[in-house]
């Protein structure tokens, strides 16, 4: 199979933010046409305090992206971040990987010609899921997380 955009890629980095009385989520996504960094991590996580209130508990793998320096650096002074790691090689545990399922099942019978219109599907499949508090929801009960229903 020949793919026209072979060395092009879209890299993608998000989180599934929970409200403290578990009312409601919300999907924080960042799209990059690069490999991501520990830049791109950090400036995500930056994203996210500013977006949320209060102590924010993170919930992540142990990807070596996310134990980068600047990354690693930049979470221990910031005292509101608590991280939690999921166990290695645990996919099944992370919502946020229940997300790109959803997305990958509006994007299956799509055949984008380059990057821009892949970049276009994917905002659009995005815009639909975090419009949808049962879609998100669906995310979080899927994973085996020990969640109280």
């Amino acid at each position: 199979m020949h793919y026209l955009y072979k060395q092009d890629r879209i890299s993608a980095i998000s989180a599934l933010a929970v409200s403290p009385k578990r009312r409601r989520l919300a999907l924080y996504l960042h799209l990059r046409t690069h490999n991501l960094t520990g830049l791109d991590v950090r400036a995500f996580l930056q994203h996210l305090l500013r977006h949320l209130r209060g102590p924010v508990v993170l919930l992540w793998d142990r990807g070596t992206i996310h134990r980068r320096r600047e990354v690693t650096h930049w979470i221990a002074t910031h005292p509101r971040l608590h991280v939690e790691a999921f166990p290695a090689y645990a996919p099944e545990l992370n919502p946020a990987e229940y997300v790109w399922n959803q997305a990958d099942h509006a994007l299956a019978n799509s055949a984008p010609t380059d990057l821009l219109q892949l970049n276009g599907l994917l905002r659009n499949s995005v815009r639909r899921i975090r419009g949808s508090q049962p879609l998100l929801w669906s995310c979080i009960h899927a994973s085996d997380l020990p969640w109280a229903r």
